[in-house]
């Protein structure tokens, strides 16, 4: 906590543990969800409310050095999951250490394979996957630094040969 001029304490508009975007993600049985993350990308609970009448109210996870918060969806909040909404056009990216063993550690704790990991042409190894409650991931880990002119003519090779 920092002391405005005059002493008074004064509150951080961003928690010093918080980045500026974090993903808030709506689960049908959010209190399995958190231990989903868990099992499937090694999260931890850095904070979790859970409903007086049952199930969980919020949660705020740590996924690497980024937070996740999660709720249970409900109509009140008018927050629905991915699983009412039949989809989602939302895909969270994750890098990784080894997008190899972690895509695997994920499918091993029930998410679903939608892409295995491959090289792409702008330098990651990258899979997507989704996870039981219909949040669809990106995991991936660079393996190439390449600049715009070499991502743009991968990226034409890629697109020519799939003509």
């Amino acid at each position: 906590m920092a002391l405005s001029p005059d002493g008074t304490a004064q509150v951080q508009p961003i928690p010093s543990d918080m980045n500026t975007v974090t993903p808030h993600l709506v689960c049908a049985d959010a209190a399995s969800a958190v231990d989903f993350y868990g099992k499937a990308f090694g999260a931890t609970v850095m904070a979790r409310l859970d409903a007086p009448q049952g199930g969980l109210l919020h949660a705020c996870l740590r996924i690497g050095d980024s937070a996740v918060m999660l709720m249970e969806e409900s109509a009140e909040c008018q927050s629905v999951s991915p699983m009412t909404l039949k989809g989602t056009p939302v895909t969270i990216h994750l890098y990784v250490r080894d997008v190899d063993a972690a895509f695997r550690q994920a499918v091993e704790a029930g998410a679903t394979s939608l892409m295995e990991p491959q090289d792409m042409f702008w330098g990651d190894r990258y899979g997507v996957l989704r996870d039981p409650y219909g949040h669809q991931w990106a995991v991936a880990t660079h393996v190439r630094d390449l600049d715009p002119d070499a991502i743009r003519q991968a990226a034409a090779a890629m697109f020519a040969s799939q003509a």
